[in-house]
């Protein structure tokens, strides 16, 4: 077995190596060969500025600061003096001469502003330029292709979640949920394609239906640096396919000393009830002798209540062709609290040692009640009526029910790390420890469901509006006949999903010479072993005893339940309704095979190995290496037979791939550089598609089953990366990358219709692997600050990245008459752009994003109901005046042109679902000391 391999062998077998900086612990610096030259660079302020590129004077030795600052850089002779050339962007280039009397200590280095007399640009500690600055800086001197996103540029946009704040970079588009980000798209790939750490170590997710982590339980305001490789390296895990983000949270020595921030603030929501709310401070100091030791506390608070609208339509084949066959009108109220914080503790009692241990805790509860009012247009297997089309119909003998639920959802993630790194001569080593776990419960998921004893002739016309149709039923009005409406039935669910990974890590770096350059071999082993346990229970009572002692009238509220212009009637009183959920949970009788065909437990252990040279020659780096992991996968689910005996089935995997690695890096200039990179990686089936296991999720009477596959395959890709980036005094980049992607086995939920459980018309869902597939594009990516523009007009600048993404994959089989289908989640266009003007104490800025339709769900048998999200664009603003240099006030508008989110099949006349969040205002202080 996988975990039998000792990482300690690995360790003594391992061959010598270097730490690349984006790989390494926060402060990291990596080792060089012989004489060198330790230190930090700050600003006036003393925050550390990483990125920047330092050199010796008369020499081709170069090194590049991390996110500390600090770096380390060979010298001539271990005594003399040297003279530091330090090239900043956004900052004057500056050199420091170090004495021979100051070689035995870390050098400090402060860079001024930029004055205004040489023309740069004057930068702020808080200011939207310095943030920029700081993500190109290192931008520029990365190996590879990566994006970067400081924690103060997150604050200028009106981002809550770390999804949200992804959204700026070229090349990701999100996935929403109630108009909040949730979940990632990079380049056009899934969203599971796209592994998730905190500050190295990858984080399981809380749904046990994807790999994919829900960003929206992680807040923004935790973050000190959002990472996203676009192109990986041998060291990094293999499974990202997309790309991999890395969130960096605060240490103690990102700045010289004491450091305080805080933000609050409240907000208005157009669909909101009353104020929502959003806190968040962090606190941390260096102290002892030679303020070796770091310590640092971050929290954040939110809240939100939104009252969200959405209907939607069911589109099913009839004799008479597609037609409507239900109809959902959803009114919310959800409730949404986040709590996040996080600690570390670091020591550093010389140069060469450096110990740490951090800890990451985040809560997400989205308390939700859903007043539902339904139409259903078939009941009885019924027929339109005679002279239906495609966008109109008529149908006779309609059923139409009320229902009240209360969905709470908790989210949990918190992770735990420890790690050292030592200096051995010109050498040093490295090694980690770690271990996360995410939670995803229910404590409520409550329904109650009244039907209508009329049955009357309705009608529906989707050609005027597709969005927002014409209902007859809104004319007759037989939905607001409460006394005509019975007890149907109550049901109650209850899940849990809980994944836990321990990881451990070690490597072993040296440098050494290499004719007018230098090599550095690296080498080192990773293990990690993953463990996740889902379990549902679903319970129903349909029997008269369970009816509420009030009829429908006696348990609703004197507020009106309003979705668009539809008038639904009276809400629900979320008092009574969960004082009967309370009195009847525990006599509703267990629901099989539901409660139990849903249920799996998996193991996943990888062993990752890699070695890697990195050469550098003057302005050239080329890296050579290779990865192998090695990934041992088991399941277990129930499985339940016709004659309802229940025994286990039973799923296993084994396999061993190979990830070789070739990235160039040219600097022509020092602005200018250009990347190549030939890469390989995976991504590994999610759990329950690779796990024996059925899942029913059925809503309203449509009827939607899942089911695993245990014979699935990972999909692998390879990967061609290439780039230009020119940086732009005094601050700016151009930028053109573009990608191609070779895909092997790639992974499609296949939907079609069937019998389930002896009910036909079931939408049944089962994934399968496609024999191959591609995906390419390009990003082109400008920023830059006008300052060559005349007195104030000097202080507008421009963020605008645009990202075209192409690409199918094919079938063996043909699905419904094709063997090739598009990729889920491939938007073709994804755009930002971004006006700002700052100058003085005034920041402004104007943003709008938008990426075009994209596939969500394959019909295999009808092309037809192919189910899209149509692209979605958004309009943001912010604006805040710094009132003292350590305090800021702000505002901000979000979604201002209330963006709809659609779903609709095949075309876009056929809407699935149209919802609305209403536009957001939000106002608060910051204060930084």
């Amino acid at each position: 077995m996988i975990a039998g391999v000792s990482l300690v062998a690995l360790a003594a077998a391992a061959l010598p190596a270097a730490a690349a900086p984006d790989d390494a612990p926060a402060g990291a610096v990596a080792a060089v060969a012989g004489p060198s030259v330790s230190g930090h660079v700050y600003d006036a302020t003393g925050a550390a500025l990483p990125g920047a590129r330092i050199a010796v004077e008369g020499t081709a030795a170069q090194a590049t600061t991390d996110l500390q600052g600090g770096f380390t850089i060979a010298t001539p002779d271990a005594d003399g003096s040297v003279t530091l050339l330090i090239d900043y962007l956004g900052r004057p280039p500056q050199t420091e001469a170090v004495t021979a009397a100051q070689r035995g200590r870390d050098v400090e280095i402060t860079l001024p502003s930029a004055g205004e007399s040489n023309g740069d640009i004057v930068v702020r500690g808080a200011s939207l330029l310095d943030n920029t600055a700081r993500a190109l800086n290192q931008q520029r001197t990365a190996d590879n292709t990566i994006t970067v996103i400081s924690a103060d540029a997150i604050g200028r946009f009106p981002d809550p979640n770390i999804a949200e704040a992804l959204q700026r970079a070229p090349g990701v588009g999100i996935e929403r949920d109630q108009g909040e980000g949730r979940y990632i798209n990079v380049r056009g790939a899934p969203s599971e394609w796209s592994a998730i750490s905190v500050d190295g170590i990858q984080i399981p997710s809380v749904d046990p239906t994807t790999r994919a982590v829900d960003l929206d339980t992680l807040p923004s305001d935790i973050v000190a640096n959002l990472e996203v490789t676009k192109s990986l390296l041998p060291y990094q895990d293999a499974d990202s396919i997309g790309g991999a983000v890395n969130i960096t949270t605060r240490s103690a020595f990102d700045r010289k000393g004491f450091s305080l921030t805080g933000m609050a603030g409240a907000s208005y929501n157009q669909f909101g009830k009353g104020s929502d709310y959003r806190a968040s401070g962090a606190v941390s100091d260096r102290f002892g002798a030679d303020r070796q030791f770091g310590l640092l506390l971050s929290g954040s608070y939110s809240f939100t209540h939104r009252r969200p609208d959405n209907v939607e339509n069911a589109w099913t084949p009839t004799a008479a062709g597609l037609r409507v066959t239900e109809t959902l009108f959803k009114d919310y109220d959800t409730k949404r609290e986040r709590i996040a914080g996080t600690g570390a503790f670091e020591w550093r009692p010389a140069d060469t040692t450096r110990m740490w241990v951090r800890g990451t805790y985040a809560r997400f509860e989205d308390d939700e009640f859903r007043d539902r009012i339904g139409i259903t247009w078939n009941a009885g297997n019924a027929a339109p009526v005679a002279g239906s089309t495609d966008t109109a119909a008529t149908w006779g003998n309609t059923r139409i029910e009320k229902q009240v639920r209360h969905r709470v959802q908790v989210n949990e993630i918190w992770t735990a790390t420890t790690g050292i790194e030592q200096r051995l001569g010109d050498g040093q080593v490295r090694a980690d420890v770690a271990y996360s776990e995410t939670s995803q419960t229910y404590p409520r998921r409550d329904e109650l469901l009244f039907r209508s004893s009329l049955r009357p002739t309705l009608s529906y016309d989707v050609g005027g509006d597709a969005d927002l149709p014409r209902y007859s039923l809104f004319t007759s009005n037989e939905h607001l006949q409460a006394d005509r409406y019975a007890f149907r039935e109550n049901a109650y669910r209850a899940n849990t999903t809980k994944n836990d990974e321990f990881t451990a890590q070690v490597r072993m770096d040296i440098p050494q010479p290499l004719g007018s350059g230098s090599a550095t071999l690296s080498a080192g082993g990773k293990y990690r072993a993953r463990n996740i346990r889902a379990d549902e229970e679903r319970l129903r009572d349909q029997r008269a005893s369970a009816a509420p002692s009030q009829s429908l009238a006696g348990l609703l509220s004197d507020e009106e339940s309003r979705n668009f212009d539809y008038a639904l009637g009276d809400r629900f009183d979320t008092g009574l309704a969960d004082a009967y959920f309370d009195a009847t949970r525990a006599a509703a009788q267990r629901r099989l095979p539901q409660s139990v065909s849903a249920d799996y437990r998996a193991t996943e252990q990888i062993l990752g190995l890699f070695g890697m040279g990195k050469f550098a020659f003057g302005d050239t780096t080329l890296i050579a290496g290779l990865r192998v992991e090695a990934t041992d996968f088991g399941s277990t689910a129930p499985s339940v037979a016709r004659d309802g005996t229940i025994g286990t089935a039973r799923g296993q995997s084994n396999y061993t791939d190979f990830f070789p690695n070739l990235t160039l890096r040219q600097a022509f200039t020092p602005n200018l550089i250009a990347r190549v990179a030939l890469t390989r990686a995976i991504n590994r089936p999610n759990f329950p598609q690779i796990a024996p296991r059925v899942l029913e999720a059925t809503e309203g009477n449509t009827i939607r089953v899942e089911f695993g596959n245990p014979d699935l395959r990972p999909t692998l890709s390879n990967n061609v990366d290439a780039g230009v980036e020119y940086y732009i005094r005094p601050l700016g980049v151009i930028a053109v990358n573009g990608f191609y992607k070779d895909l092997s086995d790639y992974r499609y939920n296949v939907s079609g219709f069937g019998t389930y459980n002896g009910v036909a018309g079931a939408i049944l869902s089962r994934p399968a692997n496609a024999r191959e597939g591609k995906l390419y594009g390009v990003e082109v990516n400008w920023q830059q600050q006008l300052a060559f523009l005349p007195g104030v007009l000097g202080g507008f600048g421009v963020f605008a990245n645009y990202t075209y993404t192409a690409g199918d994959a094919r079938f063996d089989a043909p699905f419904g008459g094709r063997t090739r289908f598009r990729l889920p989640g491939q938007s073709r266009h994804m755009w930002n752009a971004s006006v700002f003007y700052e100058r003085g104490p005034v920041n402004l800025r104007l943003a709008y994003t938008k990426r075009s339709d994209y596939l969500d769900e394959i019909n295999a048998d009808v092309p037809a109901l192919d189910l899209y999200w149509e692209g979605r664009g958004q309009l943001d603003a912010t604006g805040s005046v710094q009132l003292a240099p350590a305090i800021n006030l702000f505002v901000e508008g979000k979604n201002l042109t209330n963006s709809a989110g659609v779903r609709y099949y095949g075309e876009r006349q056929r809407v699935y679902e149209y919802e609305k969040f209403g536009y957001t205002i939000f106002g608060g202080v910051r204060v930084k000391l």
